[in-house]
């Protein structure tokens, strides 16, 4: 066991596709397996509880209010924030293990390699794509409004530091996965930028900002290196920034 106990934690809704080899890996580093489940309606809470986790159902709030509340839920100081389609290599389990032996700071990041329709995405800006992840509880909590949730340091804490090694990624598996996934998610972006009174809707944003979006992944990233992965990620996100604005542009003023 490490100098300082882990809790790894994660926050699940039906994810009974994923969750077994999160688990699983995460096991070798941590003192402490905690999910909180927002009542997932499949296998999830069967297969955790299988697999020695601690889980506790709460109802989602929100991206930030339930990271936040389930990192207060751990027994320990020291947390690691996964989510259930993430796995930790091996390299990564060494790195963490090593930084809980000798902390520096607040917190660490960690890079999250993709795994797209099963190509293993390395350009577009997919990769390394760190996050803030492990972390002191007493140090930081997760800000954000509805969408594109991050842990953030107190002020005055030093810069996290890079963990080596990679978390395995496994995203959409499939085109029709990625449009659906898109849907949702645009329209909780348009609500966000709706309630920070950011509102007004140009061509500049339906035209000008999908375009940058497309060359800017594709050609200056290099996710034409990625083949059809690369081609289909920066034409759906292209899309998606559209409809981003689109749905704003649309959305009734009451």
């Amino acid at each position: 066991m490490s100098a300082a106990p882990l809790s790894v934690v994660i926050i699940t809704f039906n994810e009974e596709a994923n969750i077994a080899r999160c688990l699983e890996a995460a096991r070798p580093v941590a003192a402490e397996l905690l999910v909180v489940d927002s009542f997932s309606t499949d296998r999830t809470v069967e297969i955790c509880r299988s697999l020695g986790a601690r889980v506790v159902q709460h109802a989602f709030a929100g991206y930030v209010e339930q990271k936040n509340y389930a990192t207060a839920q751990a027994r320990h100081e020291h947390v690691l924030q996964l989510d259930a389609d993430e796995v930790l290599t091996p390299e990564l389990q060494a790195s963490i293990t090593a930084a809980l032996d000798n902390w520096q700071g607040g917190g660490y990041t960690l890079a999250r390699l993709t795994s797209y329709c099963g190509h293993w995405v390395r350009h577009g800006g997919w990769y390394p794509d760190r996050k803030l992840r492990l972390y002191d509880r007493r140090l930081g909590s997760w800000q954000g409004l509805l969408l594109h949730e991050r842990y953030e340091l107190a002020a005055g804490q030093p810069d996290p530091q890079p963990l080596a090694g990679d978390a395995l990624h496994y995203s959409y598996t499939s085109v029709e996965q990625h449009v659906q996934q898109l849907n949702r998610f645009t329209s909780i972006a348009a609500e966000e930028l709706w309630l920070k009174n950011k509102r007004q809707v140009s061509a500049f944003h339906l035209v000008l900002k999908p375009l940058w979006k497309f060359v800017h992944g594709y050609v200056l990233r290099g996710g034409f290196r990625d083949g059809f992965a690369g081609l289909s990620i920066a034409a759906i996100s292209a899309w998606g920034v559209f409809l981003k604005f689109a749905k704003l542009k649309t959305r009734p003023s009451t």
